[in-house]
């Protein structure tokens, strides 16, 4: 699986993808970890926040699992708010995922290429430094391209 970059697979990604497990999902407004996935969640896609300190409280209508182990759905999308360097930490977990997610996401500003290789060896796609938000808007999506 590649490591995604033209607009057409980032387009194709954002028109199929209905649930998105977000890594690192924050409660406060100001936060990239915030306004992307309510951005994301009111055009349509289900956000499912992933963050332990945040357990007790709700965020995008869903209570924030505390990491993607936890999840026993199928989500789409992981999408990552978490610094590079912590990424190798989140592979195996990653990994372990059933059903794999299709895609990984990076954020604007978070780049690991290994981490990135071994995603895409394992078969699951990923995209790095962009902001889901950013590119939603960037390919006229708007509300008829996600539901």
């Amino acid at each position: 699986m590649p490591i995604l970059e033209s607009e057409e697979a980032l387009r194709n990604v954002l028109q199929t993808a209905r649930t998105v497990a977000v890594l690192g999902a924050h409660p406060e407004p100001r936060k990239a970890a915030h306004y992307v996935p309510l951005y994301l969640h009111e055009h349509g896609y289900r956000i499912v926040p992933v963050n332990p300190v945040y357990t007790d409280r709700v965020l995008f209508g869903e209570s924030p699992r505390a990491s993607l182990a936890d999840l026993d759905e199928q989500v789409d999308v992981v999408d990552v708010f978490r610094p590079a360097e912590r990424l190798p930490a989140h592979v195996a977990e990653i990994l372990a995922m059933r059903p794999r997610p299709k895609v990984v996401w990076l954020q604007q500003g978070i780049r690991h290429d290994e981490v990135a290789r071994e995603l895409a060896e394992a078969g699951i796609d990923v995209v790095q430094d962009a902001c889901m938000m950013a590119m939603h808007k960037k390919l006229g999506l708007g509300r008829a391209g996600a539901s």
